[in-house]
């Protein structure tokens, strides 16, 4: 492992930096913007121009159209990435942990329909699991069903917070397909459902931490799909549902720790630029200096626990420990940075002149969303107390 940007991706790295900072940053706003009539076409222009300089869908594997890096490349170019949320978009690789799934199991229909177009960012493809009322924290506690009418797939339920679902063409849906004489984690299977089908219905967007957030509550009210429109095999989603989780969760920290790069240089020009009454700048105040240190010190070991687990996967290992206690120490960091940079900035900070208050709701949602805290914490304690139960040991050099 490398600390820095290697040398066989800094090219490709400086590449991408430059666009994130030159040509999205300076129209964030507008992007940002669904209401203008303007950023729909200034998305599709940089999207176009990204996909001409070599910039596209970085993380994909090149089986599927993607530029094919490692896990770990992956890692330092995302992180550029995610210092502005619609670069994830124009930059393709949004659709990432989806696709890795479909991947997995897609036969030659669902992959040059669904798949590869999804890659190619001619249409979105939704995940549809949590549901209102449910635990979501636990996947087997999902209502929705789906049973077999000839060679119709009936689905049946309720799914809210499905990111995407109202720009999407394609919904995967996790539904509940066996009987109680199955196995618990083999009694739910993943279904295709195009947005277009008949009984499928948008009821709402939800309005989240004070913006419409495209994470809508939709129903399935006698949806009827085609028997091929099964994802894998029947009884098979809740594996399915695992393969997707871990590039969900990694991904996300190494965007994370893009916005926090980008709060935390806010935070120190801010602090080496703001006068005091007596002429005296924030930077000669020891707290000041105490709230860079700490910002420091979260940043570098988040930076360093994402990229540990990225090497991890590049080895074919699942990660479990390493993937759950990264999300949540990096979600947890992302808010600390951003509460102080936030804080440094006064009034400034909670208005939309700087990114930081828009940056700062989302992220207390990164603490409950792709497993909340308490799940993550629960598992790593659990997956090591197991080791040494079995007379082992966790060597953190040896791992």
């Amino acid at each position: 492992m490398t600390y820095t940007v290697p040398e066989r991706i800094r090219q490709l790295y400086d590449q991408v930096s430059d666009f994130v900072e030159d040509r999205i940053i300076p129209q964030e706003k507008l992007l940002l913007d669904e209401t203008s009539p303007e950023s729909e076409s200034i998305r599709a222009q940089l999207m176009n121009e990204a996909k001409e300089e070599g910039l596209w869908a970085l993380g994909h594997p090149e089986s599927m159209g993607g530029g094919g890096l490692s896990w770990l490349d992956y890692a330092y170019i995302n992180e550029v990435i995610g210092r502005s949320d619609p670069a994830m978009n124009i930059l393709g690789t949004y659709s990432v942990q989806t696709c890795v799934m479909i991947d997995a199991v897609a036969d030659e229909w669902q992959r040059e329909n669904v798949l590869l177009p999804a890659v190619r960012g001619e249409h979105h493809v939704a995940f549809a699991v949590t549901e209102p009322g449910a635990a979501s924290s636990d996947p087997t506690n999902i209502t929705t069903t789906a049973y077999l009418d000839g060679d119709e797939w009936v689905v049946d339920g309720r799914k809210w917070y499905t990111s995407g679902a109202t720009t999407s063409e394609w919904l995967c849906v996790m539904c509940r397909t066996e009987g109680e004489d199955v196995p618990r984690h083999h009694r739910f299977s993943m279904i295709l459902v195009p947005s277009e089908a008949e009984g499928f219905h948008v009821e709402r967007d939800i309005f989240v931490m004070g913006t419409h957030s495209n994470h809508p509550e939709c129903s399935y009210r006698d949806v009827r799909v085609p028997k091929g429109y099964l994802l894998g095999k029947r009884g098979g989603g809740f594996e399915l549902f695992q393969t997707r989780l871990a590039p969900a969760r990694l991904t996300n920290c190494m965007r994370w720790i893009g916005q926090a790069q980008r709060a935390f240089d806010l935070m120190c020009n801010r602090i080496n630029t703001r006068e005091l009454r007596d002429g005296a700048l924030l930077a000669t105040k020891q707290l000041m200096q105490f709230y860079v240190y700490q910002s420091y010190t979260e940043i570098q070991a988040a930076r360093l626990m994402v990229l540990d687990a990225a090497e991890k996967m590049d080895q074919g290992s699942q990660g479990r420990v390493e993937i759950s206690a990264a999300k949540t120490y990096a979600a947890n960091m992302l808010q600390s940075v951003l509460d102080r940079a936030i804080q440094v900035h006064g009034a400034l900070g909670v208005c939309d002149d700087t990114p930081l208050e828009r940056m700062y709701r989302f992220a207390r949602i990164y603490r409950i969303v792709d497993g909340p805290d308490e799940v993550h914490i629960e598992r790593v304690g659990k997956e090591i107390l197991k080791i040494y139960r079995d007379g082992g040991r966790w060597g953190f050099s040896e791992r």
